[in-house]
C-alpha cells in the first residue's frame, strides 16, 4: 500500500522526501497521482484503437499504445508539477495556470476522439457501408458526365447528318408524288398525259433526286465515322467504369467523417459526443484542478522553502565567484 502511495506521488510530480513529512498532503496529492496516472491509460487504450485501426497490427499497436500512454502521462505529470501555490494572488494562479489548462483540453480531444470512435463502431460501421457507395456512385458519375458532353455531340451531328438526308428524300418524295399525279390527272392540271407541265416537274423530281443521291454519298461515310466514334467512346466509358475499385473506405480519417455525419444526424450521438468530450476534459483538468481550487498546505511551504533555499544557495555562489574574480583581476592588475 505504502509502494502504490509513493508511486501516485510520483505521478503527481510531487518531492516524496518532503511529502512524507506532511500526512495531511498525502491524499491530496494521491488522488492528483492516480488522476495523472489512470489518464494515462486511457491514452494508451485510446492511442492503441487508433494505430490498431490504421495499421492493423497487434504488436505495433501494443508498442504505440505504451509509448503514446507515456507521453501524455509525462505531459500531465509536467503540468501538475510545475504548478505552485501562492500565499496569495489567486487570480494570479489561474491566470499562470491557463496554458496548463489549455494544453488539457487539447490532450482531452485528442484521446477521446479513438474512444468515440469505439464506442460508436457500429453506428460508424453502417453508415460507412452507405457513405462508401455514395462514393462508389459519384465515381461512376464523374465518370459519365465526362464522356457525356464529347458523346452529347456526336449524337446531335450523326443526327443533324441524318435529318439532311431525311429533309432531302422528303422533298425528293413530295416532287415525285406531284409529278405522278400531273401524269395521271390526279393532280396538277387535271388532264392524264406526259406534256410539257409533266416533264417540268419531272425534272424537279429528278434533281431532287440527284440532289438526294449527292447528299447520301456525301453524309452516309460521315455519319458510319461518327458513329463509330460513339461506338468508341461507350466502349472507353465502359472499360472505365468497369475499372472502378470499391476501396474498403474505413479508416480512421472516414470513421471521424462519417462520425461527424452521424452526429448532424443523430441528436442523442451529438450530445453523447458533447458529453464524452466533457468527461475527458474534466479528466484532463482534475489535477489542475484540484491543484488550484486546494488549499495552501504544509508541503507547499516546505518545496518554496527548499526552492528559496536552492536559490539563495545559487546566488552566493555566484557572489563568491564574482568576488574572487574580482580579486584575482585586481592583485593582476597590480
Amino acid at each position: 500500500m505504502k509502494s502504490i502511495k509513493e508511486f501516485f506521488w510520483f505521478c503527481a510530480g510531487a518531492n516524496i522526501s518532503l511529502l512524507k513529512r506532511c500526512p495531511t498532503d498525502s491524499s491530496k496529492y494521491t488522488g492528483m497521482g492516480a488522476a495523472v496516472f489512470f489518464t494515462g491509460v486511457l491514452a494508451a487504450f485510446s492511442g492503441g484503437y487508433a494505430f490498431y485501426t490504421i495499421f492493423d497490427n497487434p504488436i505495433w499497436t501494443i508498442v504505440f499504445a505504451l509509448l503514446w500512454g507515456t507521453i501524455i502521462f509525462n505531459l500531465d505529470r509536467f503540468i501538475v508539477s510545475t504548478m505552485r501555490k501562492k500565499k496569495n494572488g489567486w487570480f494570479k494562479e489561474v491566470l499562470t495556470a491557463s496554458p496548463r489548462i489549455l494544453l488539457a483540453v487539447m490532450l482531452a480531444i485528442v484521446i477521446s476522439k479513438p474512444l468515440e470512435l469505439k464506442i460508436f463502431s457500429k453506428e460508424i460501421d453502417r453508415k460507412l457501408v452507405i457513405l462508401e457507395e455514395q462514393i462508389f456512385q459519384k465515381e461512376i458519375a464523374e465518370i459519365e458526365k465526362r464522356y457525356e458532353a464529347q458523346g452529347q455531340e456526336l449524337q446531335e451531328q450523326i443526327a443533324s447528318l441524318k435529318s439532311e438526308i431525311a429533309d432531302k428524300t422528303s422533298k425528293r418524295n413530295e416532287l415525285s408524288e406531284i409529278a405522278r399525279k400531273e401524269a395521271d390527272g390526279t393532280g396538277g392540271s387535271m388532264q392524264r398525259n406526259a406534256g410539257p407541265i409533266y416533264q417540268l416537274k419531272k425534272a424537279d423530281a429528278n434533281q431532287a433526286q440527284k440532289e438526294l443521291d449527292d447528299i447520301t454519298q456525301q453524309n452516309l461515310p460521315l455519319i458510319s465515322e461518327k458513329e463509330e466514334q460513339y461506338a468508341q467512346l461507350i466502349a472507353a466509358k465502359n472499360l472505365e467504369l468497369q475499372g472502378i475499385k470499391r476501396n474498403p473506405w474505413n479508416g480512421m480519417a472516414a470513421q471521424l467523417e462519417a462520425l461527424r455525419i452521424l452526429g448532424e444526424e443523430n441528436k442523442a450521438i451529438f450530445i453523447a459526443n458533447i458529453f464524452i468530450l466533457l468527461l475527458f476534459i474534466m479528466l484532463e483538468c482534475t489535477p489542475i484542478i484540484a491543484k488550484l481550487i486546494a488549499g495552501r498546505g504544509p508541503y507547499d511551504e516546505l518545496l518554496e522553502i527548499r526552492e528559496h533555499f536552492y536559490k539563495n544557495h545559487n546566488l552566493e555562489k555566484v557572489a563568491e565567484m564574482d568576488h574572487a574574480t574580482y580579486e584575482k583581476l585586481k592583485y593582476l592588475s597590480n
